[in-house]
This record gives C-alpha cells, sequence and structure tokens, in this order.
C-alpha cells in the first residue's frame, strides 16, 4: 500500500514539475525591471521571477531568525 502511496507522490511530482517547467519556457521572452536613476535590467521573465522567490525566501528567513535563535526560558524561571 505505502509502495503504492509512494508512486502517486512521485507522480504527482512529476507531473507539477513539466508543468512549471512548460510555464518557464513559454515566458522567455525578455523583460526590462527599471530602477531609479535611468538603471535597468533585462532578463528572462521566469529568471526574474527566480529571483524575487529568492529574495522573498531571504527576508522570511531573516524575519524568522529572531524567534530560532532566541534563548528558551527554562520551567523554573520566572
Amino acid at each position: 500500500m505505502t509502495t503504492l502511496l509512494k508512486l502517486l507522490v512521485w507522480l504527482l511530482r512529476i507531473v507539477v514539475f513539466v508543468g512549471l517547467f512548460g510555464l518557464a519556457i513559454k515566458n522567455s521572452g525578455p523583460m526590462e525591471l527599471r530602477f531609479f536613476l535611468d538603471q535597468s535590467w533585462t532578463a528572462p521573465v521566469s529568471v526574474v521571477i527566480l529571483a524575487v522567490f529568492a529574495i522573498g525566501v531571504g527576508v522570511g528567513l531573516t524575519a524568522a531568525l529572531g524567534a530560532f535563535l532566541r534563548p528558551q526560558r527554562s520551567p523554573g524561571r520566572e
């Protein structure tokens, strides 16, 4: 039974990967990001989306870092 479930999970992963890969291929056209002082950056749409996602993950991990590094209180202390 668990073998069938593992097979279904892998099939779902493959379907999601192929779908997202197809989306990235279809959105491979150039995109221009314009910054201040007339600076710009041209990159494919999928690269821009990946960069924004990576920045979001970095900001989220940085925000959660305080909770991970905060010293734990012992139950006997108030």
